[in-house]
């Protein structure tokens, strides 16, 4: 199993930038295909991006390309969220998450970090 904590979140103006990060426990990080979501109030929990194990391989949600960077860092157990160019519409709670091997789902999840963006 992986424990996963999101930090990084908070209140941004419009146009500001944030970068999250989740930290993940064990020592199979490696072995895990990272994924970003989010959820806004009201809202579906939506896909954002994901990352495979070596981090070679990257994709994200149509309306989110060139404004958001996923990343990892296998060494420090840690995925990230660079985002840039902040919208009001961008404010949900992001959740990180780890799909295994095994399932090929998102099996773990973290408890979500707050980013709100005011206008």
């Amino acid at each position: 199993q992986v424990q996963l904590v999101e930090s990084g979140g908070g209140l941004v103006q419009a146009g500001g930038s944030l970068r999250l990060s989740c930290a993940a426990s064990g020592r199979t990080f490696s072995t895990y295909r990272m994924g970003w979501f989010r959820q806004a109030p009201g809202k579906e929990r939506e896909f954002v991006a994901t990352i495979s194990r070596t981090g070679g391989s990257t994709y994200y949600a149509d309306s989110l390309k060139g404004r958001f960077t996923i990343s990892r860092d296998n060494a420090k157990n840690t995925v990230y969220l660079q985002m840039n160019s902040l919208k009001p519409e961008d404010t949900a709670v992001y959740y990180c998450a780890a799909a295994s091997l095994t399932t090929g789902g998102y099996d773990y999840w973290g408890q979500g970090t707050q980013v709100t963006v005011s206008s």
